[in-house]
């Protein structure tokens, strides 16, 4: 009854097409919190490869939780960069860096084989490849990116805007 009604409305006035370049054009767009779940990744796998030999329920606990973390960041990685590839990026921007379909490409195979390893280069590999994304990602906005200590447990750098 409802949807024949609505259709009817429809009819008499027709609704105008709009367009949006994602399901809400908010206009923010941010790659840091993928680079800090691929950090969360490395510490990760790392807490994992320190864990004691012996076998306890300590042991099995904390191998589940770091796991479960592990798998959740680097889920989280492919969702946040996938957003940004898909909403965000423009032809224009695959034209000044022909290089961005095959990078978003390695960092969702990255992000797949350190949820099914325990793999520390692998996961220095992924954050890399999040770090190119993001200097990308920046200079496409006319901001030039810089490196600084990420300052967390898991070392390395951290790609950020820097002040205009």
């Amino acid at each position: 009854m409802i949807k024949v009604l609505l259709r009817a409305i429809d009819k008499i006035s027709t609704p105008k097409t709009i367009y949006a370049h994602c399901d809400i054009p908010c206009g923010i767009y941010d790659p840091h919190l993928a680079q800090v779940a691929a950090h969360t990744v490395i510490r990760m796998t790392a807490l994992i490869n320190e864990l004691p030999d012996e076998d306890s329920k300590d042991r099995e606990h904390k191998l589940a939780r770091y796991t479960l973390v592990k798998e959740e960041h680097a889920e989280l990685v492919k969702k946040e960069v996938r957003v940004i590839w898909g909403d965000y990026f423009k032809p224009e921007h695959l034209e000044r860096y022909p290089k961005l379909h095959s990078l978003v490409f390695e960092i969702m195979k990255l992000s797949s084989k350190v949820r099914q390893e325990i793999n520390p280069e692998a996961s220095e590999q992924l954050l890399a490849k999040v770090q190119d994304f993001t200097e990308i990602f920046w200079e496409t906005k006319g901001v030039k990116p810089t490196k600084a200590p990420s300052n967390y447990p898991s070392g390395g750098e951290i790609v950020l805007p820097t002040k205009g």
